[in-house]
């Protein structure tokens, strides 16, 4: 009964978030184009929470909907909003569809003219529109589709129902004020009239707003200044009966207050079961799952790929905290899930853990089936799952490691009271690792291989095959463009030398590594940086003193290291046939 009022109450606060204030206009600005201001409102509003039903059960229901990035729903919503500004803007404009002139035909002559005057599908697209986009606006519509919905299917349309009759009492409300002002200022008596026209650009601003993300800058720019239309903090102190627990790194806690299992389940998701293991390491060759853990210890779960220098920066952390809050009931385990094919095979991955010296368990998500099963989109991704078995802290990428690790103290906390355990052994301290600063690395993972290669700047991206590639002249080369030059086999997933070949790009970081590998014997690479050899800037796998690299296992090297970020012209001289070049990464 708490869940079912709070969604009631969140969507009636929906409207004034920053990710739909932009968008209040186009409620407005739609219902008044016109007669029928009412009925128009009414029309539109209710197309937009039927939009919301319909995109949440697709979302729940498809598996080919769930990883559409958001970019896409942004702009079919955007270009639709383009498209009834430029015909509100240029009425003749409605005469070169082909759907107009289909119903204008002496058959249909009187549906057509009553489309055109009354307009009411275009309000129902109008309003299926921005479903999408007023669907990621709510803590509580989270919990709904996160935590209830896949419990309850009937329970969890139920609590959408209702927080979708909110938002619409809402946006109802600020229509017909909005209504009231217009016909007040007598502005919109003129259908045909500069009102109109008025409606139509600011549809089209707003279009090109939602399609190039400047309305997320606007709600990005809202929530910095601290403005009252933050309504998300309102939601989460109500979800958690008064401690905003609804934020992905739980609130700082004293002994005695933590959430019950059954408050948590209101503001946090299940993790779901490690599935389809292809290999266990660093586990005595026993299977391992969430399901043993579960009442006993905290788990953190950290997505990587052994060729992933972020992930690889990402690894220190983890095997300190490993070490650190072990015997505290912190168990770290590593899912391996891999970008290329060599990364599939267990005695790759095994050489990697070995070399990397982690020594907390691993397992090889090689079908992606657990990577899919808790929606991660990055590597590396953590995930810290308490004694409950809930997600309370999740991270994606690198940095804000102080952050992980408070989350982490204060899981384990929990732990020892739910166990009557003592917590005075547990450290206050976070592991201090040397980092970089990520903000200074200015240049692009790029990729060799077709499938990926939309910065291969000398040749046609996405071409596979052998071709012969020019570099051109050195005031030609193009800041984070990579150049090939030689005789190149072109595969989806890697470019291979077929001759003496070479490459060069113009970067800006400290570092620059490479994923490679050897078609058969090693290969030797030469590298000069700005067209000298590296000398004391030589990465970790080449010699100073020579400027050579030799590559034949299927890894990252490490080419550049230089403590100052800067911008400079990499080039790799091949010496041969059979190297196999997967993507350059910098740090």
């Amino acid at each position: 009964m708490t869940l079912l009022l709070i969604s009631f109450v969140a969507g009636l606060l929906t409207v004034l978030a920053p990710c739909t204030l932009p968008l209040l206009p186009v409620i407005i600005g739609g219902s008044v184009a016109e007669g029928r201001a009412s009925l128009r409102a009414l029309t539109i509003i209710l197309s937009l929470g039927a939009s919301v039903f319909l995109f949440t059960l697709i979302l729940k229901v498809s598996t080919a909907f769930i990883n559409v990035p958001q970019d896409v729903w942004e702009w079919i919503s955007g270009g639709l909003l383009l498209c009834f500004g430029l015909v509100t803007l240029f009425p003749t404009l409605w005469e070169k569809f082909g759907l107009a002139n289909t119903l204008n035909q002496s058959s249909n002559r009187a549906l057509a003219q009553g489309y055109m005057r009354k307009n009411f599908w275009g309000d129902v697209i109008i309003g299926g529109a921005l479903g999408p986009v007023f669907s990621s606006c709510s803590p509580t519509y989270f919990i709904i589709l996160a935590t209830v919905l896949p419990s309850n299917l009937i329970e969890g349309m139920f609590y959408l129902f209702v927080y979708i009759l909110g938002l619409c009492l809402a946006l109802m409300a600020i229509a017909l004020l909005g209504q009231r002002i217009v016909s007040a200022l007598g502005i919109a008596s003129d259908p045909y009239g500069w009102f109109k026209r008025f409606i139509g650009l600011l549809f089209v601003i707003i279009g090109l707003a939602v399609i190039f993300g400047i309305d997320k800058q606007v709600e990005s720019y809202l929530v910095s200044v601290n403005s009252p239309f933050d309504t998300s903090q309102i939601e989460q102190y109500l979800l958690s009966g008064g401690s905003n627990t609804a934020s992905s790194t739980p609130p700082a806690q004293t002994p005695g207050q933590f959430l019950t299992p059954a408050q948590k389940a209101l503001v946090y998701q299940k993790a779901p079961e490690l599935a389809g293991i292809d290999g266990y390491i660093n586990t005595d060759g026993q299977p391992i799952n969430l399901a043993q853990y579960r009442g006993k210890d905290v788990v953190l779960i950290d997505f990587w790929t052994y060729s992933c220098i972020n992930c690889l920066r990402t690894i220190p952390y983890l095997e300190a905290w490993y070490q650190k809050y072990e015997g505290e009931g912190l168990v770290v385990i590593g899912v391996h899930t891999p970008e290329f094919a060599f990364e599939h095979l267990t005695s790759n991955v095994q050489a990697a853990v070995t070399r990397l010296g982690i020594t907390y368990p691993v397992v090889q998500d090689n079908e992606y089936k657990t990577w899919n099963a808790f929606g991660s989109q990055y590597w590396p991704n953590e995930y810290l799952i308490d004694i409950d078995g809930y997600i309370v802290h999740n991270h994606a990428g690198e940095g804000d490691y102080n952050v992980t690790e408070a989350a982490i103290q204060q899981a384990l906390a929990e732990r020892a009271q739910r166990l009557g355990l003592a917590t005075s052994t547990i450290a206050t301290s976070t592991v201090n690792i040397s980092q970089q600063d990520l903000n200074a690395i200015q240049s692009p993972e790029t990729y060799f291989g077709s499938n990926r290669n939309e910065f291969l700047a000398n040749g046609t991206p996405g071409a596979m095959g052998v071709s012969t590639f020019t570099l051109p002249t050195s005031d030609a080369v193009q800041p984070n463009a990579l150049y090939l030059g030689g005789s190149w086999n072109i595969e989806p997933e890697y470019a291979q030398s077929t001759a003496a070949t070479q490459v060069e790009f113009e970067y800006d970081a400290h570092d620059v590594y490479i994923v490679a590998a050897s078609a058969g014997s090693p290969v030797t690479v030469k590298v000069l940086r700005d067209g000298q050899p590296v000398g004391q800037y030589a990465g970790a796998d080449v010699d100073p003193k020579t400027s050579l690299m030799t590559i034949q296992a299927q890894r990252l090297y490490s080419v550049i290291q230089d403590p100052t970020p800067g911008i400079h012209t990499i080039e790799l001289m091949v010496q041969g046939a059979g190297l196999q070049a997967y993507t350059f990464t910098f740090g």
